[in-house]
């Protein structure tokens, strides 16, 4: 059984992640799209820098984050003023983090699944009359639509196990900024805590287990996604 401050962790972990998904989103099918349908210069790079999350340690990540959207930073004055949004310590700050580490997983998946659909469907409606707009709605979103789905619960996943980047950015503030990973990390560093910590951890395998599953199984019912995976 969980106490009461773990059920607050857990809560605060699935706001985070699904705060940061959902804010990511729009960009992420933007970038997917336009890496697998446009063909520009620098389009190598572009790609390269939205990998580069991925292999740059957190720590840089969430000192950069710290520079662009700190309180001083010309990102976060701008949030700040403009919309009233404050990073810093928050929750919002938290998600921001795992929004930014969760990029390169959702863009991938969403490329693959646009580079699967088949362009001569697109072309025949076209030729009929349909316009883009329509073609799209109709034809390429609901076939892209399994990839975009496991594009989302991949980057859930990836969000809910976030640690550096959110530490470095926004510390660990009890109720605020203390999600999953943060939690079995304070945890771990107070002595007999065996079993909090491996409540925890069982907790954080079965979930980014189950997203796992679930991204696998969305990509292959789709019409072009066998023998393709997200990871």
């Amino acid at each position: 059984m969980l106490s009461a401050e773990e059920w607050d962790i857990l809560l605060l972990s699935m706001k985070v992640s699904g705060v940061a998904v959902l804010a990511c989103l729009p960009l992420a099918f933007g970038l997917a799209w336009l890496l697998a349908r446009v063909r520009f210069p620098g389009r190598i790079l572009i790609d390269a820098l939205v990998h580069l999350p991925l292999v740059l340690p957190p720590v840089v990540t969430g000192w950069l984050l710290l520079l662009a959207f700190g309180n001083t930073g010309p990102a976060g004055r701008w949030f700040e003023d403009v919309l009233g949004i404050s990073f810093m310590f928050r929750w919002t700050g938290a998600a921001l983090a795992a929004a930014v580490m969760a990029l390169p997983l959702m863009v991938r998946a969403m490329r693959l699944s646009i580079e699967a659909v088949d362009r001569r469907l697109e072309a025949a409606a076209e030729t009929l009359g349909a316009s883009r707009t329509h073609v799209f709605a109709t034809i390429t979103l609901p076939l892209a639509l399994p990839g975009l789905l496991a594009g989302m619960v991949l980057g859930f996943a990836r969000s809910l196990g976030e640690f550096g980047a959110t530490i470095t950015f926004v510390s660990n503030i009890p109720g605020e900024t203390r999600t999953l990973p943060i939690a079995i990390y304070s945890a771990l560093q107070v002595p007999g805590s065996d079993n909090v910590v491996t409540r925890l951890a069982l907790i954080s395998v079965a979930l980014s287990l189950g997203a796992l599953l679930a991204s696998e199984v969305l990509v292959r019912r789709s019409g072009q996604g066998r023998g393709r995976h997200v990871l």
